[in-house]
């Protein structure tokens, strides 16, 4: 292909693209390129630097706070701000959605671009009849007027698409568009992009899912330690090469090797049921017998709604739920789990697959993050030894492999790999007998998720009893030593892992309650 003809059909072109903060450069000589019509894949671990391209293109970080061009439609374009993008049709929809809850769909989709009328006053009939439009080509089946906060995560997501649609968008960036949906929801917003190329509408998604990318990206760029390591062509396009250009080698097994050694039970759960918080008649976790020996690895699988959660978090300190009842035994006692004080105390944590609302304080640095649930190993004459607390986050940002400059960086400011490690590290830290992962990889890259499960095998191999809720099958089945399956907040069924298989535990998670 001639240079002329690479300049006609790229939309756009991000040449040498460097970005640097104190102390870090985020990218170093970036190159990307875009063919109009296509879906660009941008993969990379986390902290690799495939937000922070994005926030360049779309002006998030203006034209001045990084070196390179950036050429769109064959035009060097240098964005002061997002509504510069905009203005020519790059429009990015960032992985925590900007929504306002309060205002309708129709509000939202023409925040800042609204529908007048006469004497300049906005024109609600024509806002919500555009709104509707605007809906029905992302097949969202919502009245306009309805308020974001009645509607879940995937339709929300939607809405964002509308608004970008709202803008005559060219340009579609999507920053992890289905980290926080359902396989239902994910299906559906991929073949909502594939429905928008065919409108030539370009699209770049980022995402760590290699199965999404596979089926509806054109091309893939890879970024790793903020360089690009190369593009490759749909038809070239495996897995195995993708994994590779992401974390720099060949992983020949996606998980480490695991050879357990089972000691005697730690934790027995007996006839476990929670109520639904707001409506006490519908019961959530119906009647669950659960046990864990020490140095053993057990997962629970159980489709969207099985009451997989809602089970861990009824169990650790009643965090959710109504009309709790069962029993607890650790060690063969049986111990109080009716607070998270108590919980901790008799040896039970639990790892919340919302790591960012209920893991972590994000405004906090490390060094507190780690500490808080066992500030009392620290505490001298009711002062905590800030000294030591610095020495303890020290030690696990060096052990856990923490990408940090120090213990004293804002959490929020961490890839999601390394988040994930300070959760652990916290939990770790406190020194519990049973540990309940709640989907402990949600959101992490291959590479980050290799060391996640050593992590498991080596708090495993202390003899810790260990519990995965994972919604990935195939993680469940690499990593544990027996799976209970869950279904409408029953087990199902209980298999070992010699005997465990998709199919089999398809199977059990599909069983209906008896009418």
């Amino acid at each position: 292909m001639t240079d002329d003809i690479q300049a006609r059909t790229n939309i756009l072109e991000m040449r040498s693209i460097t970005k640097t903060f104190p102390g870090v450069k985020a990218l170093q000589n970036v190159t990307v390129d875009v063919q109009r019509g296509e879906v660009h894949a941008i993969c990379g671990e986390n902290g690799a630097g495939k937000s922070t391209l994005m926030k360049v293109l779309s002006g998030v970080y203006p034209h001045g706070t990084y070196d390179g061009d950036i050429v769109f439609e064959d035009e060097v374009v240098q964005f002061r701000d997002i509504r510069d993008s905009e203005a020519k049709g790059i429009v990015i929809i960032h992985q925590e959605l900007a929504l306002s809850p309060f205002l309708s769909i129709a509000e939202n989709i023409f925040l800042n671009n609204e529908q007048k009328g006469a004497f300049g006053l906005i024109d609600w009939n024509k806002t919500n009849h555009e709104a509707a439009k605007l809906l029905a080509r992302v097949g969202l089946r919502e009245n306009p007027t309805t308020k974001i906060i009645d509607l879940g995560v995937g339709k929300q997501q939607l809405v964002e698409i509308a608004k970008a649609l709202s803008k005559r968008v060219k340009l579609l960036i999507l920053d992890e568009p289905t980290a926080a949906l359902n396989d239902e929801d994910s299906d559906h917003l991929l073949n909502l992009i594939l429905h928008l190329k065919e409108q030539g509408i370009t699209s770049i998604i980022i995402s760590h899912k290699l199965n999404e990318i596979k089926k509806v990206a054109d091309s893939v760029t890879i970024i790793r330690d903020g360089k690009t390591i190369e593009t490759i062509a749909k038809t070239d396009v495996t897995e195995e090469r993708i994994i590779k250009d992401m974390v720099g080698r060949d992983l020949e097994h996606r998980y480490p090797d695991h050879t357990p050694h089972i000691g005697e039970e730690v934790l027995r759960v007996e006839d476990w049921t929670a109520h639904h918080p707001q409506d006490p008649n519908r019961v959530m976790v119906d009647g669950v017998n659960i046990h864990v020996r020490r140095g053993e690895i057990v997962g629970i699988a159980g489709l969207m709604g099985a009451g997989r959660t809602e089970f861990a978090m009824s169990l650790f300190g009643r965090s959710y739920g109504s009309k709790i009842s069962g029993r607890v035994f650790i060690d063969g006692k049986e111990v109080k789990t009716r607070t998270v004080s108590e919980a901790i105390q008799n040896g039970l944590a639990y790892a919340t697959e919302d790591r960012k609302t209920y893991g972590l304080n994000l405004i906090e640095d490390i060094k507190r993050n780690i500490s808080m649930a066992a500030l009392d190993k620290l505490e001298r004459f009711g002062i905590v030894d800030d000294g030591k607390e610095f020495q303890v986050a020290n030690e696990y940002r060096t052990s856990m492999n923490i990408k940090a400059p120090s213990v004293l960086s804002k959490t929020g400011k961490l890839s999601g790999g390394n988040q994930q490690k300070v959760v652990l590290s916290k939990w770790i830290y406190a020194d519990p007998e049973v540990l309940i992962l709640d989907e402990p990889t949600r959101g992490i890259d291959v590479g980050a998720k290799y060391e996640i499960y050593s992590i498991i095998n080596k708090l495993a191999a202390s003899g810790k009893g260990i519990i995965v809720i994972s919604s990935e099958l195939p993680e469940l089945l690499g990593i544990c030593d027996r799976i209970y399956a869950l279904s409408e907040g029953r087990i199902t069924g209980e298999l070992p892992i010699e005997e465990a298989n998709p199919e089999a535990l398809l199977k059990l998670m599909t069983m209906e309650k008896p009418r």
